[in-house]
């Protein structure tokens, strides 16, 4: 974040003043901020692949922003600034992938699987909403995919877990659409590689999301650096689950996105009849 000479106590726009830094990701940086009215919010600054990607990001962010759910995290205002897009956002308490860390290192195993269902469920609820084709977006009716479902953009804010980074966000009119590969490579569906976007690309990763909180670890071993190399899903490796929950993650996981569950909702209210209710 050089560019941009980030401090604790540096003001960013309009009296945004930076209080702490709280991570980094594969795409940017997190401070706790406090805004112009002395509330405390966060600041994330995501750094764009160009200059010329910006405004896109931009517009996909304010999509969704404009859009209600309580398990979409409120964006308070968003801008680009020398190669970043900063936004302004309520103030989480960690990501699921935090969670997950602290389970590891304090108990020695993944997430228990009434918590992993219940906070899944709640990211299923939010992608249902933006994934059924109910918003009105410039002049049509679309449905949006976020396509980068994973568990740091997951966020905790109490018994809740809000939905976030809509930079990658894309409308869709149909069931099936071209687009430039992108998001996070260990939770892009197979569709993705081959440059298409399907209603059902968010739920292979939300699938993905539940082995690596459920079992510890994700079910594709041996993934490509990038999207420019060439490769083909293999049967994903389930030993990390329970026998029973196997066949519906697989479900979620199929590489023919027409042979999936038909929502994020339909796949989680399964997971919650066989492990929702189990204890470790």
């Amino acid at each position: 974040m050089s560019r941009l000479s980030l401090r604790a106590g540096k003001s960013v726009l309009d009296g945004y003043q930076l209080k702490q830094f709280l991570g980094q990701g594969s795409f940017g940086h997190v401070w706790e901020t406090e805004g112009p009215r002395g509330e405390s919010l966060a600041l994330k600054f995501i750094r764009c692949g160009s200059d010329m990607s910006a405004p896109h990001e931009v517009r996909n962010i304010l999509n969704v922003r404009e859009l209600q759910h309580q398990h979409l995290i409120r964006v308070d205002r968003v801008w680009a600034d020398r190669g970043y897009i900063v936004v302004v956002m309520e103030l989480a308490d960690g990501s699921l992938l935090e969670l997950l860390a602290i389970c590891m290192r304090d108990y020695g195993s993944s997430m228990s699987p009434d918590y992993v269902c219940y906070y899944l469920s709640q990211a299923a609820d939010a992608l249902d909403f933006l994934n059924t084709p109910q918003h009105r977006i410039g002049g049509n009716r679309v449905g949006i995919q976020h396509r980068d479902v994973k568990p740091s953009n997951l966020l905790v804010l109490g018994e809740s877990v809000k939905l976030c980074d809509f930079g990658l966000a894309c409308t869709m009119t149909t069931t099936e659409v071209p687009i430039r590969p992108g998001g996070t490579i260990a939770y892009a569906a197979p569709e993705v590689f081959k440059g298409i976007l399907t209603r059902w690309t968010d739920q292979f990763a939300l699938a993905v999301t539940y082995c690596e909180l459920r079992g510890g670890r994700r079910p594709f071993l041996n993934l490509p650096p990038n999207f420019a190399t060439p490769y083909e899903h293999p049967e994903p490796d389930l030993s990390m689950l329970p026998s029973d929950e196997r066949a519906i993650v697989a479900r979620g996981l199929a590489r023919d996105p027409w042979q999936r569950w038909n929502s994020c909702g339909e796949l989680m209210a399964h997971l919650n009849r066989v492990a929702g209710k189990k204890s470790t």
